[in-house]
């Protein structure tokens, strides 16, 4: 080995033997930003139907700065409406996926072991 050659031990990752396609990435990317502005308007109206309606009082610590007391409510529930939202998307594309997608095993896999039957 010469003076002024590399030599590595790491091993090299191997490339993946498929690819996102674009379409879905374009999506998940719309989703990360339709999801929270969606939510954040369900919050502010959700916060002014509550004030008008009187459904559940608004603790003190929720109080925010002068401009926008009701800032901290609303990005609270901007969070817990985020959070659902995610929820719904991953369910609603698992399910897409369960039914669209490639079969459980492929032709390569050995069949299930069948139980002895008495």
């Amino acid at each position: 080995m010469g003076k002024f050659t590399k030599y590595s031990t790491a091993v090299q990752p191997k490339e993946r033997p498929w690819k996102i396609h674009p379409v879905w990435q374009g999506i998940g990317c719309l989703m990360m930003v339709l999801i929270p502005v969606m939510s954040y308007a369900g919050a502010v109206l959700l916060v002014d139907a509550n004030i008008k309606n009187g459904w559940v009082a608004i603790p003190r610590e929720f109080i925010g700065p002068q401009g926008n007391p009701l800032l901290y409510t609303q990005l609270g529930i901007t969070a817990l409406l985020s959070l659902f939202g995610f929820m719904v998307y991953v369910i609603v594309y698992s399910l897409l996926y369960r039914v669209v997608g490639p079969p459980a095993r492929s032709p390569l896999d050995a069949p299930p072991i069948r139980g002895k039957r008495r």
